[in-house]
């Protein structure tokens, strides 16, 4: 591992100096960065590993970051950190290209564990993913209800807006997105919006 390196992007000098650490003694190589625009500013034309980026930052934000990171033809994996309540954030995020995004606070072997599934998945394309025709025979498995809960699902609204719309209570809805994580075999929220977006990449 210590030839992949992380590339840590946030404006939290605690967080930047505490992920430094963490991923360092993981035997990973880390670059720190106080902003996207100053890992820009580098002007990278070849990158090599990964980015932790956080999705809330002052001036470019993640969703920008992202963008500008594809425009720029620079196609390397990036997790993004997100708040509880950045759902809908979260959501946009992996529809812009992350590989991933976790929920603060984490785990520290969550964060690990998701960089080396992303690393060690970096040049696969996600319309040729392996498991497309097996998560859309998952996806078939659904009942309507769980169908339009996935669906809020993967639009980044909540529970209780879900429930609105829906017209039941936020407590049905959790029991639908429990069978519907069950169902898909996923093992959390982002597994969930990834798969969503694997078997349908326009989603």
């Amino acid at each position: 591992m210590a030839s992949d390196v992380v590339h840590v992007v946030d404006d939290d000098v605690d967080v930047r100096k505490s992920l430094g650490f963490l991923l360092a003694t993981a035997d990973f190589a880390v670059r720190l960065y106080e902003s996207a625009t100053a890992f820009l500013a580098t002007e990278p034309k070849e990158l090599e590993g990964c980015i932790v980026t956080d999705v809330r930052m002052p001036g470019i934000d993640g969703i920008e970051f992202l963008r500008q990171l594809r425009s720029r033809g620079l196609n390397v994996p990036v997790i993004v950190m997100t708040g509880h309540a950045d759902v809908a954030l979260a959501v946009q995020a992996m529809k812009e290209g992350a590989a991933d995004f976790i929920e603060k606070p984490f785990d520290d072997q969550v964060l690990i564990d998701s960089l080396r599934s992303a690393l060690d998945h970096r040049s696969q394309p996600v319309a040729a993913h392996p498991q497309s025709n097996e998560i859309r025979k998952n996806l078939a498995t659904l009942s309507e209800r769980e169908r339009q809960v996935l669906d809020g699902l993967v639009s980044g609204l909540p529970n209780k807006t879900i429930a609105y719309d829906l017209g039941i209570s936020p407590r049905t809805v959790e029991i639908h997105r429990a069978n519907v994580m069950s169902k898909m075999g996923a093992g959390s929220l982002s597994h969930l919006v990834r798969m969503a977006l694997i078997a349908e990449p326009k989603h």
